[in-house]
């Protein structure tokens, strides 16, 4: 892994640099930054865009479940269909 600077040499290095060198260097953090914090905030609005939709579904199968008399267990009717599949190869 390649030797990692210190913000403190960072900085004596930046200060070593012309004025206007010194505003693109801040110029391009800045915009790797937002670039960052941009994607960062897409994937945290997909995260809960996901989680509604799977808050919906979830709503959906309760109403399912309530909508059908006696009782069932669907983890148990899953296994069952794996194991017939299982069977049948």
């Amino acid at each position: 892994m390649a030797n990692q600077a210190t913000l403190e040499q960072v900085e004596q290095l930046a200060a070593q640099l012309p004025p206007p060198e010194q505003l693109k260097l801040v110029a391009r953090i800045c915009a790797q930054l937002s670039a960052t914090s941009l994607a960062e905030s897409n994937e945290e609005k997909r995260r809960r865009e996901r989680l509604a939709q799977v808050d919906a579904w979830l709503a959906e199968c309760d109403a399912v479940a309530e909508s059908i008399e006696g009782e069932f267990d669907a983890a148990e009717d899953i296994r069952q269909i794996r194991e017939e599949r299982a069977n049948r190869l």
